[in-house]
């Protein structure tokens, strides 16, 4: 099938966008206070850096632009922005699947937990999570930015979103949309399948605790990251459930996962874990003391 107006092919140096912060202290935390050096804080750590990571990526040039009345990106701009936030996304996903794993051998095999979760594992599931990232969006963007694109560089969005990059080609986007499929089912199906399957453990191992004290405080270790993988994947799901002809909607909600929900993350698990405060009431303490 031949390429769709051949005519307006044009040679591509930017786009224009059609558009309408993360604080590090969690990081810092978790890196300083030896109390925090476990497996799930390990991931925690991570998890701080993505979420800061990703919306960073987004944030400047969307203020930028915003602020601006010439709202545009160099194609290479726009290449690199898609690049990083996908691979921070990817990433992201694959880490909340390894903390859910975590926390199954916590719950389900405590007396083990120090001997299945060394180092050694931690660190291998956490490179297994960026590399995973690294390789899906290599394939993700090469397959995005090689189709021909027409006279119009207007996305309809305020970042470089791929969705709206395909609407402005001009080439037969049945391949592109086959590999990202794909893609997206690599990376959907295995993380939510360790999910549930490790919660699915959880619950029945928490069950059978029989006081009930015990199973409040099983589940606590658990609600946070419950809480963090609901946000993610519910706000995702919203963006990409909306009709493609509610372009302003789908902004709305994009803004909620990727500038709203990092800021989030490690609220979620700060105010609900009692080690997290006990060292971040430390380092205020000593910041007072200074003064």
């Amino acid at each position: 099938m031949s390429d769709k107006g051949a005519g307006n092919h044009s040679d591509v140096t930017g786009f224009i966008l059609v558009g309408f912060r993360v604080r590090p202290d969690m990081m810092a935390i978790i890196v300083t206070d030896s109390q925090l050096n476990t497996p799930m804080y390990f991931f925690l750590g991570n998890l701080s850096f993505i979420d800061l990571s990703y919306s960073t990526v987004i944030a400047p040039q969307a203020i930028i632009n915003f602020l601006s009345e010439k709202k545009t990106i160099s194609f290479v701009g726009c290449v690199a922005q898609l690049f990083l936030y996908a691979f921070f996304m990817v990433t992201e996903a694959f880490l909340l699947a390894a903390m859910a794993y975590d926390r199954f051998i916590a719950i389900c095999n405590p007396l083990l937990y120090s001997v299945h979760m060394s180092r050694r594992l931690c660190s291998q599931l956490v490179a297994g999570s960026y590399l995973c990232g690294w390789g899906r969006c290599i394939l993700q963007v090469s397959i995005t930015f090689s189709v021909s694109f027409c006279a119009s560089r207007v996305i309809d969005h305020f970042y470089c979103d791929s969705y709206q990059i395909e609407k402005i080609s001009c080439s037969n986007l049945s391949v592109n949309k086959m590999v990202s499929l794909s893609l997206a089912a690599f990376i959907i199906l295995p993380t939510i399948v360790v999910i549930v399957v490790s919660y699915m453990y959880i619950v029945t191992t928490v069950l059978k605790i029989p006081s009930r004290e015990g199973r409040k405080k099983a589940f606590s270790t658990c609600s946070s990251h419950l809480g963090v993988v609901s946000l993610l994947y519910g706000t995702v799901s919203f963006v990409y459930l909306t009709p493609p002809s509610n372009p302003e909607l789908r902004k709305v909600a994009s803004v909620f996962y990727i500038l709203v929900t990092p800021m989030l993350n490690p609220l979620i698990y700060s105010l609900r874990n009692k080690d997290v405060k006990q060292a971040l009431g430390k380092v205020l303490w000593k910041k007072k003391s200074l003064d």
